[in-house]
This record gives structure tokens, C-alpha cells and sequence, in this order.
């Protein structure tokens, strides 16, 4: 079963309209729709946003069955020469920035301790042609000079609040995660939250006419 793990309402309503719902249930708090979309036996679970969140509703889908975890929605591009809005992309990889052991296992900023590394390595189905990316992922929304800074020392391409939370979780359950993000700003071009209220829409619409080929990849 494909278990939909996504942060916001706007953003999980784009498979819920695709959706036969056969049964809706709270789980750790979370709300999770069950039934069919696309052929497929899906369960959508409504997050919230962050990273705490994303990892409860990734331990919820899990426990209610999902063998493989899908997380998608609209997320900050950090570059125009490497994203561009409304576009779609796959994530390859994906760290959390605002995780920061450096002092006591020496590695790069966002190495969890039980990790080698600090990006961790998502799925990427070869039948989704879209462009790879790599994410991160901290509870912040911000135009930050030094956030951005710090971003592009860790080589990402794009930023969000959720999604390498969720694949940290899959890690560890031994289950695959895959991760696909519309753009609705990128940095540099005004204000990222001006940007977002203006762009969600058009960047939801063009993910939702993906949703089809992204579930009958899994």
C-alpha cells in the first residue's frame, strides 16, 4: 500500500480528489483517509507542517500498512539557475540543515549520529523522468542570509519542512520514500512568502497532473 504522508490540507487535497475513500481514521493524532486512486490501495495521511510532524504521520502510515511512503507538496527552490516555479522535481537526496552534531561526531552539519553521512539517499523510480534534486529540510520559513548561506554549502537545491524527516523515518523502518516537490518560490526573487502565497496554487495544479504517472510508479 502507498502511504501519502503530507504536511498541509491544500496540498493533500489534490489526491483527495482522486481519491474513493473507503474508510477515514485518527491515528497519533493525525488524520488518515483510506481507499483507491489510480488502481491503487492508498492511504493519505493530513501531517501537518514540520518536521516533528512529518515524522508522526510517517510512523502512522507505516503502522497502518504502507510498504512504501510518498511525501509531495510545494517547496522553496534555492536557486533560479537550479529550480524554477511550478516545476516539478524529484528529490534524490535529502538533509536536515538544522540538525547540528558537528561538535560531537565531527561530520557535516545535518550527519544524524547513528549516520555516516548527511544526506540520506531516497527512492527514485526510473519511470519518473523529472529532474533530481536535493532537498533540505528544518522547521524554518525565513529569507534568511545565513540560512541560505549555509544551504548552499550543503549543496541543496531545495528547501522544505518536512521531507527529510519523513525519510529518516522510512530509513529506519526499512522501507522505501519517495519525494516529489512543486515550486512555489525560489530565493532571490522577492519575498519567499509573497512568492508562496502567489505561486501555491499554479504550483499545486501542475504537481496534481503528475499524481497519476508518480502513484502507478510505486
Amino acid at each position: 500500500m502507498i502511504g501519502a504522508v503530507i504536511a498541509m490540507e491544500s496540498e493533500a487535497e489534490i489526491l483527495l480528489e482522486n481519491m474513493e475513500i473507503e474508510n477515514i481514521q485518527t491515528v497519533y493524532g493525525k488524520t488518515v483517509h483510506f481507499g483507491k486512486a489510480f488502481g491503487k490501495d492508498v492511504l493519505l495521511v493530513i501531517c501537518g507542517v514540520g518536521k516533528v510532524n512529518a515524522a508522526v504521520g510517517a510512523c502512522a502510515a507505516i503502522l497502518k500498512g504502507a510498504d512504501v511512503v510518498l511525501n509531495f507538496g510545494v517547496a522553496g527552490g534555492l536557486s533560479p539557475e537550479r529550480t524554477e516555479i511550478s516545476e516539478v522535481y524529484l528529490i534524490e537526496k535529502a538533509v536536515q540543515y538544522d540538525f547540528d552534531l558537528t561538535q560531537i561526531n565531527g561530520g557535516e552539519i545535518g550527519t544524524l549520529n547513528e549516520e555516516t553521512e548527511n544526506y540520506l539517499p531516497l527512492y527514485a523510480p526510473a519511470e519518473l523522468d523529472y529532474p533530481r534534486r536535493a532537498l533540505a529540510s528544518g522547521d524554518r520559513f525565513n529569507d534568511s542570509l545565513s540560512d541560505h548561506k549555509l544551504l548552499t554549502e550543503l549543496r541543496a537545491d531545495i528547501r522544505d519542512m518536512e521531507g527529510a524527516a519523513i525519510a529518516q523515518v522510512c530509513k529506519g523502518a526499512g522501507i522505501p520514500c519517495v519525494s516529489v516537490k512543486a515550486i512555489s518560490d525560489v530565493y532571490g526573487a522577492g519575498s519567499t512568502t509573497e512568492q508562496y502565497g502567489k505561486n501555491l496554487r499554479l504550483a499545486l495544479l501542475n504537481l496534481k497532473a503528475f499524481l497519476k504517472e508518480i502513484l502507478e510508479s510505486l
